[in-house]
């Protein structure tokens, strides 16, 4: 079920609410409150000071994308006169099963009384230290995780609070359209008017871009050292990003976090998958316009049919970006990197256990032969080979820890590593290469290494992780690695005092900086797992 109150009637009726008397505003966020406005290109909008960091939620950078504006490239929210609050985060894209029970920080969301998901979801949410003072702080825009499906820009763990008053930066985070709302290739049924329908999730985030170049000096940004970063997902956006014309120039540096875009949705099987949607929901193909005017969850029930009866990976095969040979010309890095943005220095890495997390328990207690079996679904006859290498690599190590180090490398690791080969070679832009190998202690420290790890080292949230809280050594990683996060963002160079000499990455010697307690330089640290993957992947 979507939730249909709207973004616009929370925030009016909030403001109504507010407007009414000093006294209930500061009864609603206390007493010594401290607010904070700021002026953007469409008007006015309050936000909090906390300590120092002024905190905006739930600012339109886009139209609300219902009706007409469904599938279309986003366009720019209408101007609104006197000062509009933007203390609540705004609704996240449709992204729940019609039907479908909520769960988790959905259900948080829907406790707090604020709207979930909405169509009209083209929001960011500011962290500064200051506002139009003139100052020019390096900016850092967040794309968040979830794959290309789920996700927002509201969780905890990215709050950009400690990282905007570390390192003295303005961090952004952004809602976009996602799915089958944000990547449905309808440009063979519908014609040009549809061209760019499989894309426009990542033309949001272009348009959250041209945002910051425009308004963000009022909130105390430079618009000229802007670096985009994410994790999973929200890295395969910013690998995506760096192939798409219409981006270049908007940013100046780039973080991939486990988020390898090699390959995006190919322009023939694209088309595949809108006709299925089309069928599912009884339309032909002259009937694309009627999509723009059914209910939004008969879409969604929809969606979720066909990535089911498809068997759709949402990364390769549909409901992702698409190469469309206009807002995305090529693959990111297939089968070289793109050379739309070449200029961008590009920080990327990998954790040594990414599928850790999320396994069902039996993964932890796997057979050799188990073993064999689930490998060889992975990489073919290369399986015996492969597993011998790790082995050799990791005396001593469980069926189940090794598959894990092949089916993390199979999925993460590898494309990583050849998407750092393949950008250094265009020798336009320094890489830095990093492998995360730092452990969580929660479960018995079985997950390890776990997709997602590095993320509140990066943002200095070590406390907001369950990762993370009950490491007394998370504190002391966090303060290096968000400074190198930080010094990245502010140079295109991560080095500090901190940590050892990080030098660019080359193809011949592969320096990779190892994080962990104690962390260290290291060439090719994981060498002989890294050929075989190649070899057994041919990523040549």
């Amino acid at each position: 079920m979507i939730v249909k109150r709207s973004r616009r009637d929370f925030l009016k009726q909030a403001s109504i609410v507010m407007a009414a008397s000093g006294a209930v505003l500061k009864s609603a966020w206390g007493a010594d409150t401290k607010f904070a406005v700021a002026t953007t290109a469409f008007g006015k909008v309050r936000g909090v000071d906390v300590d120092g960091i002024n905190i905006f939620k739930g600012v339109p950078y886009g139209a609300n994308t219902a009706g007409k504006n469904r599938f279309m490239p986003p366009a720019d929210p209408a101007k609104w006169s006197g000062v509009r609050d933007a203390l609540e985060f705004g609704p996240s894209a449709p992204q729940t099963e019609p039907g479908v029970r909520r769960t988790g920080s959905n259900l948080a969301v829907a406790a707090a009384g604020l709207p979930m998901e909405s169509e009209d979801c083209l929001v960011l949410n500011i962290w500064t230290p200051g506002i139009n003072d003139g100052r020019k702080r390096p900016v850092m825009l967040w794309c968040h995780g979830g794959g290309f499906s789920t996700g927002s820009g509201s969780s905890p763990v990215t709050d950009g609070t400690n990282l905007a008053r570390r390192g003295d930066v303005v961090v952004v985070t952004i809602n976009h359209r996602l799915n089958v709302l944000g990547f449905t290739y309808l440009g063979e049924a519908g014609g040009t008017e549809f061209a760019q329908s499989g894309d426009v999730g990542m033309l949001d985030i272009v348009h959250a871009l041209k945002w910051v170049r425009d308004n963000i000096a009022q909130f105390g940004g430079d618009p000229n050292t802007v670096t985009i970063f994410g994790q999973s997902g929200g890295g395969r956006k910013v690998g995506t990003l760096l192939a798409m014309p219409s981006a270049k120039g908007l940013f100046h540096r780039a973080i991939i976090e486990s988020g390898p875009t090699i390959k995006l949705v190919e322009r023939d099987q694209a088309p595949r998958v809108a006709s299925e949607l089309l069928g599912k929901l009884g339309l032909n193909k002259s009937q694309v316009r009627e999509l723009q005017s059914l209910p939004v969850e008969r879409i969604m029930g929809a969606y979720f049919a066909v990535v089911r009866s498809m068997n759709v990976d949402q990364m390769t095969m549909g409901f992702s970006p698409t190469v469309d040979g206009s807002a995305v010309p090529r693959h990111p890095f297939h089968p070289t990197a793109s050379d739309v943005s070449p200029n961008v220095p590009l920080m990327l890495g990998h954790t040594r256990t990414e599928l850790t997390s999320g396994a069902d328990a039996a993964v932890f207690s796997l057979s050799d032969d188990a073993l064999h079996g689930r490998i060889r679904g992975l990489v073919g006859e290369s399986a015996g080979r492969v597993i011998d290498v790790y082995r050799k690599a990791n005396p001593g190590a469980t069926p189940s820890d090794i598959y894990f180090l092949i089916a993390s490398d199979y999925r993460y690791g590898a494309p990583v590593m050849k998407i750092a080969e393949r950008r250094a070679a265009l020798k336009k832009a320094p890489v830095f290469l990093y492998y995360f190998r730092w452990e969580t202690p929660i479960d018995g420290g079985r997950l390890k290494s776990p997709h997602t790890i590095e993320i509140p080292f990066a943002f200095d949230n070590i406390k907001a992780s369950r990762l993370t809280a009950s490491s007394p050594d998370a504190p002391a990683l966090a303060d290096k690695v968000s400074d190198e996060w930080i010094a990245f963002a502010r140079k295109g160079d991560p080095n500090t005092p901190k940590l050892p000499r990080w030098p660019a990455f080359n193809a011949a010697e592969r320096p990779t900086m190892v994080f962990n307690n104690e962390s260290k330089l290291e060439n090719d640290p994981i060498r002989e797992q890294r050929i075989a993957m190649f070899t057994a992947m041919n990523l040549a």
